[in-house]
């Protein structure tokens, strides 16, 4: 059997089985290799986000119109191909609300994709979205099928050695509350004192609660951290009153409360912190072949969706405004080498 990819390992645990409750990604014809993704039909000049999200987001249409000053920054291959083929590593299961397959069970949907076909547009290039697995995903850039992901890649100075970045969002985690609890974290552990909050097992999560905890334990306090099976027994200790909190991604609890928001027990984010702990603010970025020359024209693009508010409108449909960057770096410090 081939030994699982570390980094496929650290999305898996991270957004765990909260993405396989809502995700149908063998939708998108075999669940072992690449997958070509199908995207709901949009005029010329326009891309449609929030398409078939299992109301996670309120589809729309954004006029994006090319800006030839940046495509002409592209390397000439990709220029003249007309394409930007866009790699995203959801299948088998997917990872709401960044990517998945919609309810129409053949949509490729989510914030990553989204992103990835708007800055294709301002870029004047096709979209090309490819789906696969986790581990091909980055067979696919090395080998030069794919020339950008956009699926969730935390920038680490590792990965750096192997590849170019465009940062695009922040890397974050959350705590997820009941909207009837009034609690706030405002960025500091002291305020989980007598709280008990429950976190995925062998997480990056788990790593910084168990740090917090060791330290309210020094101050003579505690909290009291609680364990699960699933994302369904988290959800059902939380609606009970059981725990307090859920500490995981923030991408998986803003999710979360918009699958909640119309039941007996919504729920709402609390706070958030930082993926890469208290030095660090890690980034997420879509990632390029290491001097293919796109990671410059990709952050350009963004940095312009960003300065005409496109940016803004993509991450409010998916209820990730809290993510947002103020502007899109090539190649940001990245976690340690000892942390990637």
């Amino acid at each position: 059997m081939r030994r699982r990819s570390p980094l496929r390992t650290r999305l898996v645990r991270r957004f765990g089985a909260a993405a396989a409750t809502a995700a149908l990604a063998c939708g998108l014809t075999a669940c072992g290799g690449d997958a070509e993704a199908t995207a709901t039909a949009a005029a010329p000049g326009t891309v449609t986000i929030g398409a078939v999200s299992n109301g996670a987001a309120r589809q729309s249409e954004l006029s994006v119109p090319v800006v030839e000053s940046l495509r002409a920054r592209l390397p000439q291959a990709v220029r003249e191909r007309g394409e930007l083929v866009i790699g995203v590593g959801a299948l088998p299961a997917g990872f709401p609300p960044l990517a998945y397959v919609g309810t129409d069970q053949k949509t490729l949907t989510g914030a990553e994709p989204d992103l990835g076909r708007l800055v294709a547009a301002t870029l004047g290039l096709k979209p090309v979205v490819k789906n696969s697995t986790w581990e091909n995903l980055f067979v696919g850039i090395d080998s030069g099928r794919v020339d950008v992901a956009f699926t969730n890649v935390t920038v680490t100075e590792e990965r750096k050695k192997k590849y170019d970045f465009a940062s695009y969002r922040q890397d974050n985690l959350a705590f997820e509350a009941l909207k009837t609890n009034t609690w706030e974290f405002g960025g500091d552990y002291r305020h989980l004192a007598g709280r008990t909050v429950a976190v995925s097992s062998g997480t990056n999560q788990e790593k910084i609660l168990l740090e917090w905890q060791t330290k309210l334990r020094a101050e003579g306090k505690d909290l009291t951290v609680k364990y699960f099976p699933d994302a369904n027994s988290v959800n059902l200790a939380l609606s009970g009153g059981k725990i307090d909190l859920n500490f995981g991604p923030n991408p998986a609890i803003a999710y979360h409360v918009t699958q909640t928001a119309g039941g007996n027990a919504p729920t709402r984010n609390a706070g958030s912190f930082s993926g890469a702990g208290e030095t660090l603010q890690g980034l997420i970025a879509a990632t390029a072949k290491k001097d293919s020359g796109l990671a410059g024209p990709v952050a350009e693009a963004v940095n312009h969706l960003i300065g005409n508010g496109q940016y803004g409108k993509l991450l409010a449909t998916w209820n990730l405004s809290n993510e947002a960057v103020t502007v899109s770096q090539v190649n940001p410090p990245g976690l340690p080498t000892t942390n990637s």
